[in-house]
């Protein structure tokens, strides 16, 4: 049997019919060699036992696997950079499956992954999430215009690791499943050319976009809007009663407010932050020219395009609320507008909620309350501010992780000396305010390292050198085996 028994198809996307998606076709590719499979994420939906080949034939041919209708190339609009684009969609890539995650209590479900895909409240779901199988570079699509509908090798190569880091820290992610180079030569105008090219899949818990409302929307059908709402309540926010829009709305809110105070904490630049680059269930993908902050710096921005700094580091949660009133304007020909208005007022309260909740936890401590709490986001962002280039946004929580009990170990570490004056000074007595959560968590080895694992620019050029000029994997293998550790070493 080439998959185990824990993989239970459900394909529910499809059920939806032709006005959300079109049938569509793989490219047919001259090679398909298999350079990542992670079968951990795998496990979690029952596909860890595939063969290689068996890999190949559904991940680089895209042969259904058991259960599935065949890839759909899905349809959305988007504004991108604030400028409505009608003429987009899937044009490099379909959904090709969708089935429930390994149950809570299940044997398997005690690996990592499965559990870091239950994140409390309507998120948990005791039988299983449904989850997504998502293309990208899978060929041109009906929305392709005149693009190829292509991947380079080394973007897939950037989003495996921007997934592995954002999911080592914490942060809701979907999770490259499977990297396939496919013998072409590519030509990319902001690139050297020609340059390889890949096909990828993606792990995700949806692919429904602010982008797929905005198209129904576009076109005046109340219908489809509903039946779109309907389905999304109904499979990832079931708390919500059926047919309210504005509690559908809120409930999207919450957990894109979630999103961006975890991307804030984890010093993460999207690039692209458009609306159709944001989902319903308030999970990262389709990152983009995507960056990892040096340091603190509140206009850093990912996109060499983005000379306006419009989705700069510190303009994220206004990217993501504007992008959110796009949405509400979409539910509005379903729903009253002062409900949606209170839904989408509910994000600045929840933004900031979160934010202190996700900084408490980079540095692993507990709550004090509201105004402790705010006190140490405070001093951490002014000492962050003040040090700047000297401290680096990574190493100040892995320094100081587990509290003011780790103040031997930074102090005595490699930035010791930086650790002085006022900012230093607040940011301490702050810290010392909260008790350390799980601190046996600081007996991973990973905390006896002088430095943490960190994704700055130019490791991720140094890792894409070695596979361009030497054909060498080893590198990037290992890089994504430490972010694993990490991942346990932040979680455990």
């Amino acid at each position: 049997m080439p998959v185990s028994p824990a993989y239970r198809p459900e394909p529910r996307f499809f059920e939806l019919g032709a006005d959300y998606g079109d049938a569509v076709k793989s490219a047919d590719f001259p090679q398909t060699i298999l350079r990542l499979r992670n079968d951990r994420a795998a496990a979690t939906v029952g596909l860890e036992t595939l063969s290689d080949a068996e890999w190949i034939a559904h991940f680089g041919r895209f042969e259904p696997l058991p259960g599935q209708p065949g890839p759909v190339a899905m349809r959305y609009h988007g504004h991108q950079f604030r400028v409505y684009n009608p003429d987009i969609g899937d044009g490099r890539g379909f959904l090709a499956a969708q089935m429930r995650e390994v149950p809570q209590g299940d044997k398997d479900a005690r690996l990592p992954q499965a559990a870091s895909l239950r994140e409390g409240g309507d998120r948990e779901n005791q039988n299983g999430r449904l989850l997504d199988l998502g293309s990208k570079g899978s060929g041109q699509t009906p929305w392709s215009r005149h693009a190829d509908g292509r991947l380079t090798l080394k973007g897939g190569v950037r989003e495996a690791l921007a997934a592995a880091m954002l999911e080592s820290l914490g942060v809701p992610t979907c999770r490259i499943l499977s990297l396939v180079e496919t013998g072409e030569d590519l030509e990319r105008h902001d690139e050297p050319s020609p340059t390889r090219s890949a096909v990828m899949v993606r792990l995700s818990h949806s692919h429904i976009r602010f982008g797929t409302f905005q198209r129904a929307a576009y076109y005046g059908r109340k219908d489809q809007i509903e039946a779109l709402m309907e389905h999304g309540r109904s499979l990832y926010h079931p708390a919500v009663a059926p047919g309210d829009a504005a509690g559908f709305l809120g409930a999207v809110v919450e957990v894109s407010a979630a999103l961006t105070a975890k991307w804030i904490a984890a010093g993460f630049v999207h690039g692209v932050l458009n609306t159709d680059n944001l989902n319903v269930t308030g999970e990262s993908f389709d990152y983009g020219p995507w960056r990892f902050l040096p340091h603190y710096e509140p206009g850093f921005t990912a996109a060499y395009f983005d000379q306006n700094g419009l989705y700069a580091f510190a303009r994220q949660p206004e990217a993501v609320f504007w992008n959110l009133t796009q949405l509400a304007g979409c539910l509005k020909l379903i729903a009253e507008p002062e409900s949606l208005a209170t839904a989408l007022n509910a994000f600045g309260p929840a933004y900031i909620r979160h934010l202190r909740a996700a900084f408490l936890n980079r540095l692993g401590v507990q709550s004090l309350g509201e105004a402790a709490d705010q006190r140490l986001l405070d001093a951490t962002l002014a000492l962050a501010r003040e040090k700047k280039e000297a401290l680096r946004w990574e190493p100040l929580f892995f320094d100081w992780f587990g509290g003011f009990s780790s103040a031997a170990r930074a102090l005595g570490g490699v930035r010791g000396k930086i650790y002085q004056g006022e900012a230093f000074d607040a940011f301490r007595f702050a810290l010392m305010e909260h008790e350390p959560d799980r601190p046996e968590r600081l007996e991973h080895p990973m905390f006896a390292a002088p430095e943490p694992e960190e994704l700055l620019i130019d490791e991720v050029e140094a890792l894409w050198s070695a596979i361009d000029a030497a054909d060498d994997w080893a590198p990037l293998k290992s890089k994504l085996a430490r972010l694993e550790t990490a991942k346990a070493a932040w979680s455990l």
